[in-house]
């Protein structure tokens, strides 16, 4: 079986592409909804003053507003229908999965299979649609007492921006499902994957022309250059590693049939979570940092702005709130996706067992104690890539996109769809060798 496998990853390769029609399909559709996507970002919202909102943007665009306007892939600088991107259905998300470990009756949802996890996806609906409002609601109001972006201020506007904003986040929710069902990848992952993607170019053309103009010297640039591609390396290098426990097999007998003991591995990756932590720790400072940018330039004074001063991006109370919020996600989204009660159990009724820890409680105890362990220097790399950058970038006044957040999700997305791609290759030729094989037994009766 063993060597079937290598043999079919040795022959794997692009040209089988134009032989798996199912692959094809869903390469077509992924890169279809996306372009559906970009397009979206380009359709302003109606009512508002186009060059006025421009020069409003470029006042604000170096706090939290410019990373907001990066994860929506321009579509905050344009205001465009899709603004508010798919950041509610995320912090939805985290909110349902925090109230999972919490009440007993949505944990008890959890564990019922497929039903319950389709109540728990419609639940995070209703929230992302309570949070899209209230997000679009403070957008609209900001944008109204901003003075001169809205042409016809009043309720008319407010509601259809409400109504707008909130239609276009949920148009994207149900885009992202249907990627991931029908297309290749996870579909909220490669939106925003898409979005930071597509203002790449543009980010590094203005880069080089500050370059020219001697805003930024030459040696910061080519080390960004060095800087990118060393975190590209390490975020590649990290995302494979893994702890293997070894696994053991005793002899046992089926039927008149001796089978050998066998040994295996169980590998346990180093960032369990990926790139979710990044991810649910910005959507959750994009939140109540964003209403606060714009509140605090209708009042200028109070709480509310000087909330939105510390929060600004850059600064040491986000740094610490942004690590803190990665390492909690690291350890949260672990403990959900991987338990070690559960997979002690399904190695006692498989009659494996790690050499030297009795099977059943012991083994649970010590997978998720090796886990722990891991997840720690898990959480310590992807604060480290998240971090450092950052502060190249607020201190360089360098373009988000450089930022380790945006490569750790470009570098982890890329390396996640790809895999993707190559398992449906891969299932495509064992279904080529299997057709063969049966082929060639039904001609040798003949």
């Amino acid at each position: 079986m063993a060597s079937a496998a290598e043999q079919l990853a040795a022959n794997l390769n692009f040209g089988a592409l134009a032989k798996a029609d199912e692959l094809k399909k869903r390469i077509w559709f992924t890169l279809g909804a996306l372009i559906v996507y970009r397009l979206g970002t380009y359709i302003p919202l109606p009512g508002i003053n186009p060059e006025a909102l421009r020069q409003s943007f470029q006042s604000a665009s170096g706090g939290m507003l410019g990373l907001f306007n990066m994860f929506s892939g321009g579509a905050v600088e344009r205001m465009a229908i899709f603004a508010l991107n798919i950041m509610p259905y995320i912090s939805a998300s985290i909110i349902i999965q925090l109230l999972t470990s919490v009440l007993p009756t949505l944990e008890a949802l959890k564990k019922e299979g497929e039903a319950g996890r389709k109540i728990l996806n419609q639940y995070t609906r209703y929230l992302t649609v309570a949070l899209a409002i209230f997000q679009s609601w403070g957008i609209a109001v900001g944008l109204q007492s901003s003075g001169g972006i809205v042409q016809s201020p009043g309720p008319f506007f407010l509601v259809s921006t409400v109504i707008t904003l909130t239609g276009g986040t949920m148009f994207l929710m149900w885009l992202g499902e249907q990627i991931t069902s029908r297309g290749i990848g996870n579909g909220t992952s490669l939106i925003i994957f898409a979005g930071i993607v597509a203002n790449l170019p543009t980010a590094i053309a203005g880069t080089l022309e500050l370059g020219r103009q001697g805003a930024i010297s030459t040696g910061l640039i080519l080390g960004v250059i060095v800087m990118a591609v060393a975190i590209i390396y390490f975020v590649v290098f990290m995302e494979r590693a893994q702890r293997r426990l070894l696994i053991n097999y005793p002899k046992r007998q089926v039927g008149n049939r001796m089978y050998e003991g066998q040994t295996s591995f169980l590998p346990l990756k180093l960032n369990t979570s990926g790139v979710i932590p990044p991810i649910f720790a910005s959507s959750l400072l994009l939140l109540p940092a964003t209403i606060a940018s714009f509140q605090a330039n209708q009042t200028g004074t109070g709480i509310i702005s000087t909330l939105s001063a510390y929060l600004a991006h850059g600064r040491p109370a986000y740094m610490l709130l942004y690590a803190a919020l990665i390492i909690f996600f690291a350890f949260f989204y672990t403990a959900i996706v991987f338990n070690p009660t559960e997979t002690a159990d399904n190695l006692k009724k498989q009659g494996g067992f790690i050499p030297g820890i009795r099977p059943g409680e012991r083994t649970a105890d010590y997978i998720d104690q090796v886990l722990t362990r891991i997840t720690v220097l898990g959480a310590a790399y992807l604060v480290i890539i998240c971090l450092i950058p950052e502060l190249l970038v607020s201190y360089a006044a360098l373009p988000f996109y450089f930022g380790g957040t945006s490569l750790l999700i470009v570098v982890s997305v890329t390396m996640d769809t790809v895999a993707q791609v190559h398992g449906h290759l891969l299932a495509h030729q064992y279904e080529g060798l299997v057709k063969k094989a049966k082929l060639k037994g039904s001609t040798r009766r003949r």
